[in-house]
């Protein structure tokens, strides 16, 4: 077994872990970094830049249906599932590329093959050994399933569907989360007949309750179904069709069952246990600063505990490479850390939820304000309707914003802001939006909130 010796060894070359790689060539690190796939990991290849390719597909779909409103003459011939794959492909093709030639430039050594952490803390890849003063879990989330619910046929994973190479005339969506929503806007745009089957009361659950249901009433206007409240028990299928049952009894059948019930930590049979690394739920336990607690082995993205987001990863990287240096990153709360489902129209959140703070300071310390895309003139032209509502103390900071509505995830930064630096809508309201954008709905949130409502009552 041939040994190799780096500052920095990185097992996982997806968001965290290639963040972690290139920050720290950046501070004069030697790295390597061990990917068994592709270096760019599901966010990349299987997950957000090909996922949000189909909805900018989708998108394109919808906007030919509508062409007559805006006085252009414009007919939707058909989808062609193949030029909607090559496009989808090419996008990827090009971005993979480009990370390529970015991690080569750096001066990074990247190892293909599966790693398996040793008891002595070092990786094996083969007869390869990969020795680090530091080593990095970055090894990222597969999709889940459900108990008895076995993936194969007519029943696929987000992966699956992202490969079919046909648009299905009926299609049944288990999950209501972000991964399922989107698929569901997607196929929805491509002609499909769509039901969400979500065993929470909501959709999109983990977001404010006023965007929920924001969301179902636009689902509903594009002839989306769905089934809130009642969980999934057993689902069949045959050569033609797959066939769900619900534990209230109630059945749906289709094409095709797309199984968005979330994704879990990559990290059985590596190796971790073994080397002392500590699992909940097989998620890596870590302190604040993203170590394990065996000394220089340090845990970043989806195998953490908390949000499953590229940039969550990226940060997270990011910040260890630093530590690792010598430096001192903030540490940025989940809190703190924007979420964007991209569907039609889309959800975008930072920071606490309206129950959420009425529980944690009291319905008396709290106050919200919603303002209607109606009112916005961008939103008007583009066609969106949807919702801004922001969350503050009274008489004291921004505690969370939410959006509702087409292109609304470009707006989410300045919630951001708002949030972690713990402005109060009275610093905000000053600060001029430009004039015709979507983000004037932010400003006239905090300005209504600020005391003094310009378009808005």
């Amino acid at each position: 077994m041939t040994t190799h010796t780096f500052d920095i060894v990185v097992l996982g070359g997806g968001s965290g872990g290639y963040a972690a790689a290139l920050r720290a060539s950046e501070l004069g690190k030697s790295v390597a970094l061990i990917e068994k796939d592709k270096v760019g990991g599901t966010c990349l290849h299987r997950g957000c830049i090909p996922t949000k390719a189909l909805l900018h597909a989708a998108e394109v779909a919808e906007h030919v249906r509508d062409a007559a409103h805006v006085g252009i003459t414009a007919t939707l011939e058909r989808i062609d599932p193949a030029g909607v794959r090559d496009y989808r492909e090419g996008i990827v093709a090009k971005k993979y590329k480009g990370l390529e030639g970015l991690v080569k430039a750096r001066g990074i050594t990247t190892v293909t093959g599966t790693g398996r952490l040793n008891p002595d803390r070092s990786i094996s890849v083969g007869e390869d050994r990969y020795v680090g003063a530091d080593v990095v879990l970055a090894t990222g989330s597969y999709s889940r399933t459900l108990p008895g619910l076995d993936i194969g046929g007519r029943i696929l994973t987000s992966e699956q569907a992202l490969s079919l190479d046909v648009i299905p005339d009926r299609v049944l969506v288990l999950g209501g989360g972000v991964i399922g929503v989107e698929f569901a806007s997607v196929w929805r745009s491509f002609g499909a007949e769509v039901t969400i089957i979500e065993a929470l009361p909501h959709l999109v659950p983990n977001e404010d309750v006023a965007m929920s249901k924001g969301l179902e009433r636009a689902f509903r206007r594009r002839g989306i179904q769905y089934s809130l409240g009642v969980r999934f028990q057993t689902a069949t299928q045959d050569d033609s069709s797959v066939t769900v049952t619900l534990e209230d009894g109630k059945t749906f059948t289709a094409d095709y069952l797309l199984v968005a019930v979330g994704r879990g930590p990559v990290t059985a049979d590596l190796g971790l246990e073994e080397a002392g690394v500590r699992l909940d739920r097989g998620f890596v336990t870590v302190d604040d600063d993203l170590r394990t607690g065996v000394d220089g082995l340090w845990a970043v993205g989806d195998i953490t505990p908390g949000l499953q987001l590229a940039h969550r990863g990226f940060q997270q990287g990011i910040a260890v490479a630093e530590r690792i240096a010598g430096l001192s990153p903030v540490n940025v709360p989940d809190a703190q850390i924007p979420k964007v489902t991209y569907s039609s129209p889309e959800v975008a959140s930072v920071g606490v939820s309206e129950e959420a703070a009425v529980a944690a300071h009291g319905a008396d310390a709290v106050v919200a304000y919603e303002y209607n895309l109606a009112g916005n003139g961008k939103s008007e032209i583009i066609g969106t309707g949807g919702l801004v509502k922001v969350v503050r103390l009274k008489d004291g900071p921004v505690l969370g914003v939410h959006l509702l509505g087409d292109r609304v995830g470009e707006l989410i930064t300045e919630g951001q802001l708002a949030v972690a630096w713990e402005a109060h809508p009275e610093d905000i309201a000053p600060l001029i939006h430009a004039h015709p954008t979507q983000s004037e709905a932010l400003g006239e949130a905090f300005l209504a909130l600020a005391g003094k409502p310009l378009h808005a009552l």
